[in-house]
């Protein structure tokens, strides 16, 4: 099935999966009235498929051997990573309440709008987003407030460079303001649902996170990344005793280190000689585009003590620095103040993290609810491909915007992919209840697997030691 196929597909509520040795994507079809519930699937007809009968339907049940070993298998690669975009918030708030997630869409400004929104559409555009977003506007009026910074530094207090300055810093705030609003809105209504829904919400998250977390102690950590800009998989992590190591250092107001500090906790099991094993419950974790709770303090990036779900972020925040502008000092990427050095910091640490992590061999990295929007984490995943031993599960709800899709087309190693992409493979709750690894591997399932095969090795040998037995009598008896 073609690309643009393959598309309209996933769009009209069919699933599209490739694992293990799949050599192209697998469409799968919802039957239109089931006779069985439980076997909502079907292969297309015109669909060659080694692990289904065409047009016979099937459930979980026939597709759970497909994936769940697959993943089990891929999750204990000497390195691995996971990296989460805004469709895992999506999925733990829709579990949560009905209502839908708080979003930031478009916004205007009240000086220079449309230069700043052709070049927002611009920049879109090149980066494979068209339209642009929230933070494409954003980025091209933090360009467009230092240039006029600069042309009004050599001119009087009534230049109009220096009005315009002012009156985009004054819009900027407004939207900052408005941007941090909306993300606490969405933890919000997390922390408001009703506590059963809360509670399996959580649940939910807990068992996702720790099916990736729950490494043996031999194995590097667990490498977590994410886009997203609110707390949900802090959260989580607080609820799960999951302890993520980040890049932040101190207790009352924790600093952002520029040097990376890889301080672990290790144990040393009774009986064992060699090197200290890796302790559980524990994630090496960092937020790519920055967070709600970072601020720049002038000195310092630093992480302030936001409540999860607070009314508004501003009071947080440590007074001075930008003169009165406490908005302007949050730490979301594209947003950053003053100069280019301020720009590139921390972001710049983080992404160096990010393609260090990653492109390195034996590696794995699993993207769930990743749109693939962004451009300077493709190339690096691109790069990661370029390693035979590397390997990237995508895993998402839809593809509305067809980016996962001439993704996996443009990158071509498909022998290094696998896809599990629909309302089904990707939903939450069905990823914990049928396909994701259980939440702990651990030495106990070796061992029984051991067990089982020396048992069934065991009882396929003497019954054909009987059987020969049997054949030998009856051919001496004649």
């Amino acid at each position: 099935m073609k690309l643009e196929n393959l598309g309209q597909h996933l769009d009209a509520g069919g699933q599209i999966l490739k694992t293990r040795d799949d050599h192209v994507p697998v469409p799968l079809s919802r039957c239109t009235e089931p006779v069985d519930p439980s076997k909502p699937f079907t292969v297309p007809k015109e669909v060659d498929c080694s692990w289904a009968i065409t047009e016979e339907p099937f459930g979980p049940e026939r597709i759970r051997p497909r994936i769940e070993p697959w993943l089990t298998a891929l999750v204990q690669s000497e390195h691995l990573s996971l990296l989460v975009g805004s469709g895992l918030t999506h999925g733990v708030h829709g579990l949560a309440t009905p209502q839908s997630l708080p979003g930031m869409g478009g916004i205007s400004f009240d000086v220079l709008d449309d230069e700043i929104q052709e070049e927002a559409r611009r920049t879109a555009k090149l980066a494979g987003r068209d339209p642009g977003n929230f933070e494409d506007q954003i980025r091209a009026a933090n360009e467009l407030l230092r240039g006029l910074e600069i042309i009004g530094a050599t001119k009087g207090e009534s230049a109009g460079e220096r009005k315009d300055a002012e009156a985009l810093r004054k819009c900027l705030t407004a939207a900052l303001e408005s941007f941090a609003g909306s993300i606490l809105d969405g933890e919000r209504d997390l922390v408001a649902a009703p506590v059963e829904m809360r509670t399996e919400a959580f649940n939910y998250l807990v068992s996702f996170l720790m099916s990736f977390a729950s490494r043996t102690g031999t194995r590097e950590r667990l490498n977590l990344f994410t886009t997203n800009y609110d707390r949900y998989i802090e959260a989580g992590a607080d609820v799960a005793g999951l302890r993520l190591i980040d890049r932040f250092v101190g207790t009352l107001s924790p600093v952002f280190r520029a040097s990376r500090l890889d301080i672990d906790l290790h144990y040393n099991p009774p009986g064992i000689r060699g090197e200290p094993r890796y302790l559980e419950g524990v994630a090496r974790f960092t937020k790519l585009h920055g967070s709600i709770d970072w601020v720049d303090s002038g000195d310092a990036i630093r992480r302030v003590g936001l409540p999860f779900g607070a009314p508004e972020a501003m009071p947080y925040f440590p007074e001075g620095g930008f003169e009165g502008d406490r908005a302007m000092r949050l730490m979301v990427y594209p947003n950053a103040a003053k100069d280019r050095e301020t720009a590139s910091h921390p972001y710049v640490e983080l992404f160096r993290d990010f393609a260090a992590t990653i492109c390195r061999p034996n590696s794995t990295l699993v993207c769930y609810g990743y749109s693939f929007g962004d451009e300077h984490i493709n190339r690096v995943i691109e790069d990661m491909l370029t390693i035979p031993s590397a390997h990237l599960v995508v895993i998402a709800y839809s593809d509305s915007l067809s980016r996962v899709l001439s993704t996996y087309e443009r990158l071509g190693r498909h022998a290094q992919v696998t896809l599990m992409l629909g309302d089904h493979l990707g939903d939450l709750r069905a990823l914990v209840d049928h396909y994701l690894p259980k939440p702990a591997i651990d030495r106990t399932t070796f061992r029984m697997a051991e067990l089982l095969k020396a048992r069934w090795a065991s009882g396929e040998s003497a019954r054909t030691t009987d059987e020969t037995s049997r054949a030998e009598a009856d051919g001496s008896e004649s």
